[in-house]
């Protein structure tokens, strides 16, 4: 009975020893296992995994993504201008075994180095910018500068900033409005600005196309004169030709006045009194 009992007690301290050397792995985790401080293997492969019970410590860090709101921070924009900054970002562990060398795997620690050189990013790049510049550029631009910055400061500690957001760029309360104000003024001169010179360039189209249509009709009254003056030119010579013999001189006389004498029956009135002394009656008695 008591060899029975003591291979039972063998049993429970072995299966003891087997299970305190079994570990799972969740997804999104990387295991270090470390021997007497000296990380001696790692693995990311979820599922059960073994170790040396009671020498080897396995020590679990999460690589998926943390959220981390940065306190407000007031910074100095290169024109000597106040601005309040509220980041937020999200960052991983991108080396898991370099986290560990250089933080101890504390979160804690981690968010400390990041917060500081996110600080010190955000206050470099307001820093190196106008007031109106960052105005104008908050988001992408800034993002994509600080997230960069922050980055080559926290590499050595094995974590990397996937986004560095500024989630709140303001004014102080006490020059905010005056600020506005002048930005405003600026936006206004502006568009005074395109507008006195859309102006201009309307008049100087319409006077280009005045004068434009006055050349065209000057040269339209110089070429209707030319013709004119041709057209006088062809009748007096037919005038000149119609009169450069006795006959066709008698013979114009002769068509002219029976073209008068046409127009005067012209309407209702068909009767036409003549001096027997006229011309008229001279023509039409073959006098």
């Amino acid at each position: 009975m008591k060899s029975k009992a003591a291979v039972g007690v063998i049993v429970v301290i072995v299966a003891i020893i087997v299970l305190s050397g079994c570990f799972t792995l969740k997804p999104n985790n990387t295991a270090l296992v470390v021997r007497f401080g000296k990380v001696i293997s790692s693995t990311d492969v979820d599922g059960l995994h073994f170790r040396v019970p009671f020498i080897d410590n396995v020590v679990t860090i999460y690589t998926g993504d943390y959220f981390y709101d940065i306190p407000t921070s007031d910074v100095i924009t290169s024109d000597k201008k106040s601005m309040i900054a509220d980041d937020y970002l999200i960052w991983n562990v991108t080396e898991p075994l370099k986290y560990y060398q250089t933080l101890g795997a504390v979160k804690g620690r981690a968010e400390e180095r990041i917060e500081a050189a996110v600080f010190n990013a955000t206050k470099n790049t307001i820093s190196s910018m106008t007031q109106d510049e960052i105005i104008a550029a908050r988001g992408s631009l800034l993002r994509s500068m600080i997230t960069k910055a922050s980055n080559s400061d926290i590499s050595q500690y094995g974590v990397n900033i996937k986004v560095a957001e500024i989630k709140a760029l303001d004014l102080p309360d006490d020059n905010k409005e005056a600020v506005y104000e002048r930005m405003i003024s600026e936006r206004n001169n502006i568009a005074a600005g395109y507008t006195a010179k859309g102006k201009s360039e309307a008049q100087k189209i319409k006077n280009e196309t005045d004068k434009e249509v006055a050349e065209k009709k000057a040269e339209a009254e110089k070429e209707a004169a030319k013709i004119r003056a041709e057209a006088e030119a062809k009748y007096m010579q037919i005038l000149a030709d119609a009169y450069n013999s006795e006959e066709k001189a008698e013979f114009y006389d002769f068509i002219r006045s029976l073209d008068a004498i046409g127009s005067l029956k012209s309407g209702n009135n068909k009767t036409i009194i003549l001096d027997k002394d006229s011309e008229f009656a001279k023509i039409l008695y073959g006098k």
